[in-house]
């Protein structure tokens, strides 16, 4: 019986200055967990992060060369085929946030107790939240 390729996790030795041990230790302690585990995760998150500017960057070019940039682009999502039809906004619904985002197409910070919209699609797939201008400005030409 094989197991899964994920499942036999690597060991990756590195050399950090004492300062960055200390960091990684103090941060973990706070979060409750190894070093380990919170190393594993900055990894795993700095690859969606980099992903993020990469399509950032796509998306700067296509509205600098004077191509529109799809609606329905989104940064949260990881590179790869794009679903056949993507799920279209229906409407927006008004929201005060819970947490802090980001607006899907102009990337303002939305601070945690503002107030945005999220979209309500006609199918699966990730909802984009939309500061006010952004969604006026969407909604208006339609």
């Amino acid at each position: 019986m094989e197991q899964d390729p994920e499942k036999k996790e690597r060991v990756i030795h590195t050399r950090v200055p004492p300062s960055l041990d200390s960091e990684l230790k103090e941060r973990a302690d706070r979060l409750g967990t190894s070093v380990s585990n919170l190393v594993r995760n900055i990894l795993h998150h700095a690859f969606g992060l980099a992903g993020d500017v990469i399509r950032d960057g796509q998306a700067i070019a296509k509205t600098a060369r004077g191509e529109p940039v799809p609606e329905s682009w989104d940064p949260n999502t990881t590179a790869g085929p794009a679903p056949a039809q993507p799920a279209r906004v229906l409407g927006w619904q008004r929201l005060t946030l819970g947490l802090n985002a980001l607006c899907d197409r102009c990337n303002a910070v939305l601070p945690k107790g503002s107030e945005a919209h999220i979209g309500v699609l006609d199918g699966p797939g990730p909802r984009p939240f939309y500061c006010d201008g952004c969604v006026e400005e969407v909604t208006r030409g339609r």
